[in-house]
């Protein structure tokens, strides 16, 4: 797995991109069971994000503050 994390590592970010969209249509693949209220909640998250992409907080800033000592 840590080759792995390497390899993508070396990728640029829209290498990464292509790379996480066909993780996600393979997932979709195997048949990813949501429900109906979950794939609304996705759809919304989606549509919320592509009208205002400047709205989003980055992982990293979030994970940082997961780990915040108080």
């Amino acid at each position: 797995m840590n080759d792995l994390r390497r390899q993508v590592d070396s990728l640029s970010p829209a290498e990464k991109a292509e790379l996480l969209d066909t993780v996600w249509e393979s997932l979709e693949a195997d048949v990813v069971s949501l429900t109906d209220a979950q794939r609304a909640e996705i759809d919304y998250r989606i549509t919320r994000y592509e009208r205002n992409p400047s709205d989003v907080i980055p992982w990293e800033q979030v994970k940082a503050g997961l780990f915040k000592k108080p």
